[in-house]
């Protein structure tokens, strides 16, 4: 009986981390890709196009109600998304590979 008790918590650590190694996440996918596959911070849009062709879809420009909101112009790639400030790169964010991948979502189109 002694040892029937010991081991129903080693049972259980087990079988709460089995579930863990099913995920996916966008964090960890990233961090293994080379950087020089993403373009960089202070790109232009026409260095960008140059480099990687032409994006797979132009979305709408978003913000430039006022001076202090500058319009913000988003390309999608396959990998990844573009966004760009008054003509130049200010981030690029990885696309989720898959649907079972954590991370962030999507830009709203």
């Amino acid at each position: 009986m002694k040892h029937r008790l010991s081991v129903l918590p080693l049972l259980a650590v087990l079988g709460l981390a089995g579930g863990a190694h099913a995920e996916t996440l966008l964090v960890d996918r990233v961090k293994e890709e080379p950087a020089a596959a993403l373009p960089t911070r202070g790109l232009s849009m026409a260095q960008v196009q140059a480099r990687y062709g032409a994006p797979q879809q132009k979305l709408e420009p978003r913000g430039g109600q006022k001076r202090q909101w500058p319009t913000i112009n988003r390309w999608v790639y396959p990998a990844f998304t573009v966004y760009f400030e008054k003509q130049k790169v200010v981030d690029v964010v990885a696309n989720k590979a898959d649907a079972n991948e954590i991370g962030p979502k999507p830009a709203i189109r």
